[in-house]
């Protein structure tokens, strides 16, 4: 893989794991509920895929206006050329 084409593929990745999973807010949210909030990313490596998971989870909890409840469940598969995650938590009103 030349230099050229690599940077090309990394440009790539990244911006597919700029992707978010947003929750909508269900009636029940609304009410001050909670909801099971995700962010997913793909990337070249398991430690960016994790870390841009873990990224568009928080920015996903934030963008409702919630708050983080619990631990951040991380499911991660390795792909040909790169890494899935996806991150999940409760988050509350």
């Amino acid at each position: 893989m030349t230099g050229t084409t690599r940077a090309v593929a990394i440009i790539a990745a990244f911006a597919a794991g700029v992707a978010l999973i947003g929750t909508a807010a269900t009636a029940q949210q609304k009410k001050g509920g909670c909801v099971l909030a995700g962010g997913e990313a793909t990337m070249i490596t398991s430690g960016l895929a994790e870390f841009m998971a873990k990224a568009a989870l928080k920015n996903s909890i934030n963008g409702m206006g919630a708050k983080p409840v619990g631990d951040v469940k991380l499911n991660c598969k390795d792909g040909t050329a790169s890494v899935y995650c996806i991150a999940r938590q409760k988050a509350c009103k």
